[in-house]
């Protein structure tokens, strides 16, 4: 097998820390938000709908399997097996950043075999928010993507030993938006949005954004490890959570069309993300821990199960779609979270 460039060796390295450092007990913000009961749902699960709609796709689900893989033989096999379980279960998928496929095509087919086992589903391109409109439209063709990530990681470059010095992007993205053959979803890597962020995205012409928080996969982390010193590792906090995004999103949520991701770890933190008002929520690293542990049938069953119990606590609170979420759930802040509310000025 020929000597794999260092662009795709990082593809590898990435998903070998990303389980390094996997913790399943993180506690994260999600954990600052509590769901009050109801005593009284007047539901039965037969009259709960989880669909949604994603980049203006109607999906069957509210979560999508986010970016993570591609880029070499190792990640192939993982995105193979993670196309087969969104095949399977209907679940939308994006992939990991295109941007070594495009510098070397011959590793185009670890993308591919995405679509290749899922022909119809709903499937997001993903590249850097430096790429050119010609290469979005190359990425969105080499999987005849729906839509297309564009993704926001300054920290993440800061960090890594080869990184980019210069974040000029925002020009750029707004021809990405407007131009693109397909939906345009602008992400963050984990570090959160602010009001600021979401105010610019909105004058560039964005409608749709995944909050990306901090609280799940850390690239700060997963770069500092590659440095020679690690000298970079006080970043490690650096950025808003999940939960704090959301709440920067509030002003937003009827001009954009708001996505979350980041630190979910179970159905409960789907629900609370969508009470918060995203429309679907992205699992990344919990999906990949337990694909590598457990195997592809396993992660299969499991992600199953997980649609069964959206549904349960649908009832206990009484919703029986996505768009009743935001309407009918009565949320509980930690003092926490509403300080942070308070400092920032978000009427919770």
């Amino acid at each position: 097998m020929a000597k794999l460039s260092a662009h795709a060796h990082r593809k590898d390295e990435h998903v070998f820390l990303a389980e390094k450092f996997y913790t399943p007990t993180i506690t994260n913000d999600f954990d600052q938000v509590r769901l009050l009961h109801q005593s009284l749902p007047e539901i039965a699960l037969s009259e709960i709908d989880l669909t949604t709609t994603l980049a203006g796709q109607p999906v069957a689900v509210p979560f999508y399997i986010n970016a993570m893989t591609g880029g070499s033989p190792c990640t192939q096999q993982l995105n193979q097996q993670l196309a087969t379980i969104a095949a399977n279960l209907a679940i939308p998928m994006a992939t990991g950043s295109q941007s070594v496929a495009l510098k070397e095509p011959e590793l185009a087919a670890s993308f591919k075999i995405v679509r290749d086992v899922n022909p119809k589903g709903v499937i997001l391109a993903n590249l850097g928010a430096d790429a050119t409109l010609a290469q979005a439209e190359q990425a969105v063709a080499m999987l005849h993507a729906n839509a297309l990530q564009v993704h926001l990681n300054t920290p993440q470059e800061v960090v890594m030993p080869e990184g980019e010095q210069r974040f000029y992007w925002l020009a750029n993205l707004s021809q990405l938006v407007t131009k693109l053959s397909v939906p345009v979803i602008v992400k963050e890597v984990g570090f959160g949005m602010s009001q600021t962020t979401l105010a610019q995205l909105s004058q560039a012409g964005s409608q749709y954004v995944d909050l990306g928080g901090r609280g799940g996969t850390n690239f700060v982390q997963i770069e500092n490890a590659r440095r020679p010193q690690r000298d970079l590792a006080y970043l490690a906090g650096w950025g808003q959570s999940t939960v704090e995004s959301l709440l920067e999103s509030r002003a937003y949520q009827q001009q954009l069309t708001i996505y979350a991701s980041g630190g979910v770890r179970q159905p409960l933190d789907i629900v609370k993300a969508l009470a918060l008002g995203a429309k679907s929520v992205g699992v990344a690293g919990t999906i990949l821990h337990h694909l590598q542990k457990n195997g592809l049938d396993a992660t299969q069953a499991w992600l199953a199960e997980w649609l069964t119990q959206l549904k349960l606590i649908f009832a206990l609170l009484g919703c029986r779609n996505v768009s009743e979420l935001p309407q009918k759930a009565q949320l509980i802040f930690s003092p926490e979270l509403v300080n942070y509310a308070a400092q920032r000025q978000i009427k919770l």
